[in-house]
């Protein structure tokens, strides 16, 4: 894989904390408005490191939505599009059941899955922006995979073989894959399925990828049988140990990461129906995969 610069002069003090992804941001105060200058070094720091977790932040709702809109357009969840909520909003991710409770079977469990995030959307996601509010003592970490690795581990007739391969994404095909309640009838006519390439061209980097996940329900033009079987196969190649960096969360963290090179998961690896875990989520749009 051709290499990422990583000699840039940064305002602010960062640590790369693995070699498949991931750095340390420590020194910003994002409750303040967040100047240009600064704004584009994260975009590059993004870029090169993938997964950017800035310690110590304690913001609002509005104060992370600020941070997110200066990075791009904010997308809503699609349960507000199937309620006609009006505009993006901070998306709460916990481990709770229907009557607010930590359990070891939340309302909604699809995080527990490989996947990247609105992958079911026409055009998905860039960045995705998740605020630690109240953690467990211990575990409750999120992997990502580093996509840009695993196209490259390929072999060349595995690479050949996909090079021009379809599949579809759906928000139903993420419900039925994970286990889930079904999407309801509203969600599936919001969110209908979408064909997205197999194999990505990074935007910015001009680098490849492999883009499947969870949501991926089936390849363009092949026996549904072989097209299943052919995306579990680059699924459990994607997410190798040696592609993958585990971010352990400490309170306050504002993790950014670039979905369009990375799978990501949440670990059940905490005492789920003894802890809170609440996190605040919000997501930029992206452009269309090519």
């Amino acid at each position: 894989m051709a290499e990422l610069a990583h000699d840039h002069s940064y305002p602010f003090a960062l640590n790369r904390l693995s070699k498949p992804a991931g750095a340390e941001i420590c020194g910003l105060d994002l409750t303040k408005p967040l100047d240009d200058v600064t704004r584009d070094a994260l975009i590059i720091a993004l870029l090169e490191n993938h997964v950017l977790a800035i310690r110590d932040q304690d913001l609002t709702s509005d104060q992370q939505m600020a941070v997110t809109a200066c990075f791009g357009k904010p997308e809503t969840h699609v349960f507000h599009d199937a309620t006609g909520s009006k505009g993006p909003k901070v998306h709460t991710v916990n481990n709770l059941d229907r009557d607010g409770k930590p359990s070891r079977r939340p309302m909604t469990f699809g995080s527990f899955f490989w996947h990247t995030d609105k992958s079911y959307h026409e055009i998905p996601s860039f960045a995705t922006f998740l605020h630690a509010r109240e953690l467990p003592p211990e575990g409750g970490d999120t992997e990502f995979a580093n996509m840009y690795l695993a196209y490259d581990a390929l072999d060349n007739e595995m690479k050949e073989k996909i090079s021009d391969l379809r599949a579809f994404h759906s928000w139903e095909a993420n419900r039925r894959n994970t286990g889930n309640d079904p999407a309801t009838e509203e969600e599936k006519k919001v969110r209908p399925p979408v064909v997205h390439p197999i194999v990505r061209t990074h935007p910015d980097t001009g680098l490849k990828t492999i883009y499947v996940g969870i949501h991926t329900d089936s390849i363009e033009g092949m026996d549904r049988e072989e097209g299943v079987d052919l995306l579990k196969q680059l699924y459990r190649h994607a997410t190798q140990r040696q592609f993958v960096y585990t971010h352990q969360w400490k309170p306050g963290d504002l993790v950014i990461w670039d979905n369009r090179c990375l799978l990501h998961r949440v670990l059940g690896n905490y005492e789920m129906d003894k802890h809170r875990r609440i996190l605040h989520r919000s997501v930029v749009i992206g452009t269309k995969p090519e």
